[in-house]
């Protein structure tokens, strides 16, 4: 007669340790997942937010008075104008890579009525026309009203690579380092720059209104393989605590 014995699993030491660990996991696994929601809230309210100043009537950009309040999370990408003269002989190029093609950001310091300087992002140039000879229809004399998106300081360079203002290649837009370098005051010089959308400029060189506002959301697919891990390590506890049956290597025979 063929007996089927029924394995008892795994020792008391066994299950403590495995429910231990599994718990230990189960709930990083579902706080990463829950942490992941909440970023994935944070970041729907962001993008509501930033696409409510982007599309405002422009308000004037900060003047020197409240520089110190400027921030990403207050000012960041706000719909602003200012006025002003540029000084032309000052402008800066940063390498730029854009559906153009490679080239140049154009930043050009714009005097303000009070004597400070707000740099501003002309936009594009193609490499072949950085000489500003070669644009001499966009260089605007006279007083002139800029509107555009306030964008934040980016000082230093890029994560790949670094500014080197003795030599005045710039990978960022680091507009005080620009400004020193140009012997301006870095002090006169607001902690932003303006992206200015091209109106104004008859010429349409430099290319203005490139600015792309990008906010990748993909919290949720990460909160969705937290929770999966969650769930495979309940089906993975339950695997190894389990009662199994004997596979029949052990059966009895009468």
């Amino acid at each position: 007669m063929f007996e089927t014995h029924v394995n008892p699993g795994p020792s008391m030491v066994t299950r403590v340790v495995v429910c231990l660990i599994g718990a230990v996991l189960f709930s990083g696994f579902c706080a990463l997942g829950i942490w992941q929601v909440e970023r994935r809230a944070w970041k729907l309210d962001l993008i509501d937010r930033i696409d409510a100043r982007v599309h405002a009537a422009p308000v004037l950009a900060p003047t020197h008075d409240d520089w110190e309040n400027v921030g990403t999370t207050r000012d960041e990408y706000r719909h602003v104008f200012v006025t002003g003269i540029y000084r032309n002989d000052l402008e800066s190029h940063v390498y730029a890579a854009t559906d153009y093609g490679a080239g140049y950001w154009v930043m050009t310091p714009l005097l303000r009525g009070d004597g400070s300087v707000v740099m501003i992002n002309r936009g594009f140039v193609p490499t072949d026309r950085r000489d500003p000879a070669s644009r001499d229809a966009g260089m605007i004399d006279g007083q002139i009203i800029v509107t555009g998106l306030l964008r934040i300081d980016e000082p230093d360079g890029t994560f790949m690579r670094d500014n080197v203002p003795a030599e005045d290649r710039w990978y960022s837009r680091d507009v005080r380092a620009m400004a020193a370098k140009r012997g301006l005051n870095p002090d006169d010089v607001a902690p932003y720059f303006i992206d200015a959308d091209g109106g104004g400029n008859p010429a349409k060189l430099p290319v203005g209104g490139l600015t792309k506002i990008r906010f990748p959301n993909n919290h949720l697919g990460y909160a969705l393989t937290w929770f999966g891990m969650a769930a495979l390590t309940l089906v993975g506890a339950w695997l190894v605590l389990r009662r199994r049956k004997d596979d029949g290597s052990d059966a009895d025979f009468d």
